[in-house]
């Protein structure tokens, strides 16, 4: 465990795992080791902008529901391997806090994982090393960046499953991927594309291709959009469950649908990353919280 500054401090959370607290000078966070979660943050002066699940189990044994899970090294149910984890073993794997140090008004973490027996002997038999950034402060920087350790070429799919809180998800639209063509979970192919931002009116589930694309949440009932810039990404997912999937999930309430939108930075399907023996590949997400300037029009 490296020296701690004092706006960090090693604590034990809910379920009795160990987190990290972060109050920085311009932002304040949580972060679990399980999963490198990150479970809340809000910039000083803010209300939390990131939603976590009053259903979320905190167990060694299950990932946590809401803030930030860390998807790796596949997305969804693993292709050819039906009893392997959903989203990965990522995020059910304990990292380790390698660093922490104030930086002006932020405070910067690294957090540690690389491959073990276990992982070695599942789904994804490879070696790497993945060190996890995360910048608190007056907006949040999130950095995965993955090492082939390996003697071979690897690939795998990446995400950083951002949930974030918002008022009411029917007054809530989402920005910045006008014209990007998408794939409907719900509707299966071909892909689709929109001219005009997202609403939400039922469960969505898309994954929008081939896009960089800065995204905003526009927060209407709170007055708030958040904006994600990425870099290192080349999809970005966004999902509500609404009403039928929130009630069948048991780590879900079933009304929490109304207070929460996942807008996804992310590597998944054709574009899963390729690494040759010793390459790294670096996915970033910031996340900015500003006073909403426009309102969105119904319709």
């Amino acid at each position: 465990m490296p020296t701690l500054p004092p706006s960090v401090h090693l604590e034990t959370g809910r379920g009795g795992l160990p987190c990290v607290r972060v109050t920085g000078r311009s932002g304040e966070a949580e972060i679990y080791l399980h999963g490198a979660h990150v479970t809340s943050w809000n910039p000083i002066g803010h209300a939390p902008v990131l939603w976590m699940s009053q259903a979320s189990r905190f167990s060694a044994q299950a990932p946590l529901r809401g803030g930030v899970p860390l998807c790796y090294p596949w997305f969804g149910a693993h292709a050819a391997d039906p009893n392997a984890p959903a989203h990965g073993f990522a995020r059910l794997a304990e990292w380790s806090l390698i660093k922490a140090a104030e930086v002006g008004d932020d405070v910067t973490l690294v957090f540690r994982l690389t491959d073990s027996e276990p992982t070695r002997a599942g789904a994804w038999p490879h070696r790497f090393e993945a060190t996890y950034t995360v910048t608190v402060g007056s907006r949040l920087v999130l950095a995965l960046q993955v090492t082939n350790c390996d003697n071979e070429t690897v690939t795998y799919e990446e995400a950083l499953h951002t949930y974030l809180a918002v008022a009411d998800i029917l007054d809530v639209g989402v920005t910045g991927l006008e014209g990007t063509a998408y794939l409907d979970q719900l509707a299966g192919p071909p892909p689709m594309q929109e001219d005009h931002p997202i609403r939400f009116t039922g469960e969505t589930d898309r994954i929008y291709l081939d896009t960089r694309a800065t995204t905003t949440v526009e927060d209407r009932s709170r007055g708030r959009a958040v904006t994600i810039h990425k870099a290192g990404s080349d999809t970005t997912v966004v999902w509500n469950p609404w009403t039928a999937k929130a009630a069948a999930m048991n780590d879900f309430g079933d009304d929490e649908w109304t207070t929460m939108v996942c807008v996804e930075t992310c590597n998944v399907r054709a574009a899963a990353i390729r690494l040759a023996p010793g390459a790294s590949h670096t996915m970033t997400a910031t996340l900015d919280v500003d006073p909403l300037a426009s309102v969105i029009p119904r319709g």
